[in-house]
């Protein structure tokens, strides 16, 4: 599979939020990361919003996965105690792309020193990719835009296309 075939391109946002699933608050952050992934050819097949509850966040990135080869995930990043988004998506990932998350907070300091406090990780479900980013749509875009020309690759590597072209 190439990148230029439509499935390898295909992202579902998850948004994380307590007061976003109840209604009391508008999301913000999803759409903002949705813009931005179109904005670099993804095609979006599936939005949804979910409180902080780690059972019900494995379960959305699980049907998620199925659906979408990379699942962005806003929100429940940080220190509080229902901030659990990393070990949701730690339980249904099979490997951790470190590098990833590390450049986002790296990115992140820049701007900010509370860049540092989040626990944001990247991970491999089968043949997707979950990329958890901060709930605050500032914080999400920025983060999302420190990786994503990663992105694509790291894709194709999932399925298998691991040959490299020199410059």
């Amino acid at each position: 599979m190439s990148s230029s075939t439509p499935e390898a391109l295909t992202a579902a946002v998850l948004t994380v939020s307590d007061s976003s699933a109840c209604g009391e608050r508008p999301d913000l952050s999803g759409p903002a990361v949705a813009e931005i992934l179109k904005r670099k050819n993804f095609a979006i097949v599936a939005t949804e919003i979910v409180a902080d509850d780690q059972q019900n966040i494995q379960q959305a990135i699980i049907r998620l996965a199925a659906k979408a080869r990379l699942i962005a995930t806003t929100g429940g990043t940080g220190i509080a105690a229902r901030d659990v988004t990393p070990e949701a998506t730690r339980a249904v990932c099979t490997r951790l792309l470190e590098g990833i998350a590390e450049r986002m907070r790296f990115e992140g300091s820049k701007k900010t020193p509370m860049a540092a406090l989040s626990r944001a990780i990247c991970g491999v479900r089968e043949k997707s990719l979950v990329l958890n980013l901060p709930g605050s749509p500032r914080g999400a875009v920025e983060s999302l835009e420190a990786v994503i020309d990663l992105l694509p690759h790291a894709l194709e590597l999932l399925v298998g296309n691991t040959k490299h072209t020199e410059p």
